[in-house]
């Protein structure tokens, strides 16, 4: 091995000789037998033998550091039979010596970024070789695997995996998926990089399958089998919540969990990537409240469409079905309705008697899961079980809803609860795995739900069944049930109100010390969480079991057990004087807390009014700025008609001024007498009508007056309603000045309106005295029909005014009745919110005196307790611990109640 080094170092100019002597030490090193026919026996010694060989030969070359840094820079020649022969002898030194070699890799200048080159090689065999490199190098290193990472080795190798075929590659692909699964697992770091460079967003093509799955190759099933479990790592239950969070959302938004529920409810899929597709699907909703959501969406393609659960839970409780299915579908549907409160009533609901379907004619889940329960078969019955109990998991609305269920057990019986059909199969003596599952469900439903412990003890015979059971002195197999059944009993102590007579805390305790002794008891109970399987259960949430015999505990009753195991043992020991204690303190705590969760209530409530108060406020503002909009619009409506009058002044003007400059002209011609008396009366009846005309635009000048009068009272009147809700004086001020303008604005069309008036009055002059001079003069024919075109069209004009004035005249008087109609509704608004200021306030000191009184009443008891020595905390120290919540709540009652007292003052 010396010399073989020695050529390394002194011949690097000879290529040949450098690849042979690489090519030697791999072979020295490298485990890698020719097949031989041998017995099993000797082939496992001899295996032994060569790797120890390869072991020793390993820590020989690499006891000098420089030797490995050698092969690094050899690694880096582009020369085949240099580079090749390189990397397989550094793979297989990783192989023999890995934590050693990768220590010396990582020390190494530019260690790792040399080796991130072999996944450029354009050369195949090198890049393939330099995957299975990488692959030795990243294992169980986070150091190496946080460089490699950012080493962009994530685009190559996604890169690579597209160029072959995706799922449909070859080896290279799940070589690929290896090194990939390496740098993911168990590296928050990488996890998030990932998605933070959207790389899951790139998974999604892995997972389209076509209509015919038939006929897979052993290697796409081994492809798929990974990548699914690369998708896993990324929302792995032990990883930390924010970053599982985050990787579901981004599976949810790129379509990647879509597509895996395709190929769940695709035909011919073989049946462990159907059961790896179920529990990826499990972790990929397991606590996102959207992924759950969808997934309660999602139909089977059959005929009725049937939803996906409603599938799942018919194969999980069909015995037919293979066992590692069965477990994927109870983790899915544990998966869905952890932290899922709506999935958890659906489910309930189904098994209510308002909701179940009449006719039969579709199949619920609350159905199979009775099924299930009630079946033959133990392993449909413990599944079962402990779905149901998933389903009431920390819900105690639902664990009373239960409790109305009702099946009917024979023809002519009477229906009986389901909480009585489980007691019965219960004493019936069933299958261990049963019973277990039962007991399970039963602890669920219990806990923390008084009404589910009195609906249970109301039985006679469950508490004689427990104590029997407890009692007996049976064999190792049904210690595990006997100590359920203490936690049973437990619970039953622990959650007991004291409602049923014969069944209260003290008497139920009596019981235990008579026939089953609490030492005994507390023994029986330790059962549980000394148990081999309560271990395994309690390690990750995912049922794994070896083979159906050892499915006994679920992972969430394991917490359950850990959270009352102590606090029943201290309610056994308990006497009945601390428990009265214990109960009147609860009592007065929760009366206590009762007031003050009414008082913030009742602030929240009011907070609701203000916040619709404002609102009303906000809209009230935009109407005010509407109708200051139309006072600008007539404002401009009216300059317009003042443009206009005056064109018509200028143009009556100028044929006064033609008539007189041509009236010697007409004297000249010698209009005969007949065609002057024609024009007069002609000239009469223009008059009439113009004087019919004038007198309608006084009437509309006295309409548009009343109008501005009106229009002056309604914007005063919106005024003072706005300075009253809004209650400040720099907006009263504000409002005051908008009213001045609009004042002096009226005023200001009133002149131009009597201006015009005025005007109108010197025309009518101006056309009297014009009368005798077309009299004595005459005019000619054609001057006589050049009058009567201009007189023709003005009257059209004045008409058009006329119906112009008309509609305006309307739309004001809409516009006054609706500001009316508001000022009322606004006036009786402030009336009603000044009443309900008052009552509030009124109510708020009542309030603060029944605090008041509690404060003291709890200051008593508390000095009670003490006179009888039991230890309290001092006022202080529970007080330092809710200082923040006391602050926050006193400053938020303090804003309210100065809000109230401004408020009513204005």
């Amino acid at each position: 091995m010396e010399h073989l080094i020695h050529v390394l170092q002194t011949d690097r100019s000879d290529s040949e000789i450098i690849g042979y002597a690489l090519d030697t030490l791999y072979n020295v090193i490298s485990n890698d037998l020719e097949e031989e026919e041998q017995d099993d026996s000797e082939e496992e010694n001899s295996a032994k033998q060569v790797d120890d060989l390869g072991s020793q030969f390993t820590e020989i070359f690499i006891k000098q550091q420089e030797n490995v840094t050698l092969l690094l820079t050899l690694v880096e020649e582009f020369d085949f039979h240099v580079r090749w022969p390189g990397v397989k002898l550094l793979t297989s030194l990783l192989k023999q010596q890995g934590p050693q070699v990768q220590q010396i890799i990582l020390v190494s200048p530019m260690g790792v970024s040399r080796l991130m080159d072999l996944l450029a090689d354009s050369r195949e065999v090198i890049r393939n070789d330099g995957v299975l490199l990488l692959q030795q190098l990243t294992k169980s290193n986070a150091a190496i695997q946080k460089i490699v990472a950012f080493e962009n080795a994530f685009e190559r190798l996604l890169d690579i995996i597209t160029e072959e075929g995706n799922s449909d590659g070859g080896i290279v692909v799940e070589d690929c998926l290896l090194l990939l699964q390496n740098l993911l697992k168990n590296n928050n770091s990488n996890q998030n990089f990932f998605k933070e460079g959207s790389y899951i967003q790139r998974m999604k093509p892995w997972f389209e399958v076509g209509d015919d799955n038939c006929g897979w190759s052993a290697q796409k099933v081994t492809n798929l089998h990974l990548m699914l479990q690369l998708v896993r790592v990324l929302v792995s239950p032990t990883n930390p919540p924010g970053a599982t969070s985050s990787c579901q959302k981004a599976m949810f938004h790129c379509g990647l969990l879509q597509q895996l529920c395709t190929i769940l409810m695709a035909t011919g899929v073989p049946a462990d990537i159907l059961t790896e597709t179920i529990n990826t699907v499990s972790e990929v909703i397991r606590g996102c409240q959207t992924n759950q959501d969808y997934f309660a969406s999602v139909n089977a393609p059959s005929n009725p469409p049937r939803p996906a659960i409603v599938v799942l839970l018919m194969s999980m409780v069909n015995e037919r079905q293979p066992f590692v299915l069965r477990c994927a579908v109870l983790y899915c549907f544990q998966c869905f309705l952890y932290k899922n409160q709506k999935g958890q009533g659906e489910i309930v609901s189904t098994l209510l008697p308002s909701t179940i379907d009449a006719t039969g004619n579709s199949v619920s889940a609350g159905q199979l899961l009775c099924g299930g329960l009630f079946s033959t078969d133990s392993l449909s019955n413990w599944c079962a079980a402990v779905a149901l109990a998933h389903a009431l998991q920390e819900n105690a609305t639902l664990k009373e809803q239960l409790l109305r269920v009702q099946l009917a057990t024979s023809i002519g019986n009477p229906p009986v609860s389901l909480l009585q059909q489980c007691t019965n199969i219960l004493s019936q003596g069933s299958k261990v795995q049963t019973r277990v599952g039962l007991l399970m469900l039963l602890c669920t439903w219990l806990s923390n739900c008084s009404i589910a412990v009195t609906h249970f003890l109301h039985n006679p015979a469950n508490v004689p069944f427990l104590t029997g059971q407890i009692a007996e002195n049976l064999g190792e197999e049904e210690q595990l049930v006997q100590g359920l059944c203490a936690l049973l009993l437990g619970i039953s102590i622990y959650y007991n109100d004291n409602s049923l007579e014969n069944y209260r805390k003290e008497k139920l305790k009596q019981l235990i010390e008579k026939r089953i002794g609490r030492e005994n008891f507390i023994e029986k109970l330790g059962f549980i969480s000394k148990h081999e399987l309560y271990s395994r259960a309690a390690q990750k949430p995912q049922p794994s079991f070896s083979s159906p015999d050892h499915m006994m505990f679920d992972h969430e009753f394991t917490k359950l057990v850990k959270e009352l195991e102590g606090v029943i043992s201290k309610a056994i020991y308990k006497s009945s004087e601390e428990d009265k204690k214990e109960e009147e303190v609860k009592k007065t705590l929760e009366q206590h807390d009762n007031i003050v969760t009414h008082y913030k209530k009742v602030i929240r409530e009011q907070d609701q009014e203000l916040e619709e108060l404002k609102q009303r406020i906000n809209t009230l503002t935009s109407q005010n700025e509407q109708l200051q909009a139309t006072v600008t619009q007539q404002v401009s409506q009216i300059q317009q008609h003042k443009d206009q009058y005056n064109l018509l002044k200028v143009q009556l003007g100028k044929d006064t001024q033609h008539h007189n400059s041509h009236g010697d002209t007409f004297q000249m011609n010698g209009i005969q007498t007949e065609e002057v008396s024609k024009l007069k009366e002609e000239l009469e009846e223009w008059k009439n009508k113009h004087e019919l005309l004038q007198g309608q635009l006084k009437e509309k000048d006295s309409v548009i007056e009343k109008l501005s009068s009106s229009q002056l009272e309604m914007g005063a009147t919106e005024q003072a309603s706005q300075i009253s809700k809004l209650g400040g004086l720099e907006h009263n001020n504000d409002l005051q000045k908008e009213l001045e303008v609009l004042r002096s604005q009226i005023q200001l069309q009133s002149a131009e309106i009597s201006k015009l008036q005025m005007e109108n009055q010197k025309l009518q002059i101006m056309n009297a005295t014009a009368d005798p001079m077309l009299g004595d003069s005459g005019a000619t024919a054609a001057t006589s029909s050049e009058l009567e075109g201009r007189l023709e069209q003005e009257l059209k004009e004045l008409k058009s005014e006329v119906k112009a004035l008309s509609e305006e005249k309307e739309s004001l008087k809409q516009q006054l009745d609706s500001s009316s109609s508001t000022v009322a509704i606004l006036q009786d608004e402030k009336s009603k919110l000044q009443r309900e200021v008052a009552e509030s306030k009124k109510e708020q000191d009542d309030l603060l005196v029944l605090l008041a009184d509690q404060d003291q009443k709890i200051s008593a008891l508390k000095m009670k307790l003490k006179d009888l020595g039991v230890p309290v905390e001092d006022e202080d120290d529970t007080e330092s611990g809710d200082q923040g919540d006391e602050d926050e709540d006193g400053d938020e009652e303090e804003q309210d109640e100065t809000a109230a007292v401004c408020y009513h003052e204005n």
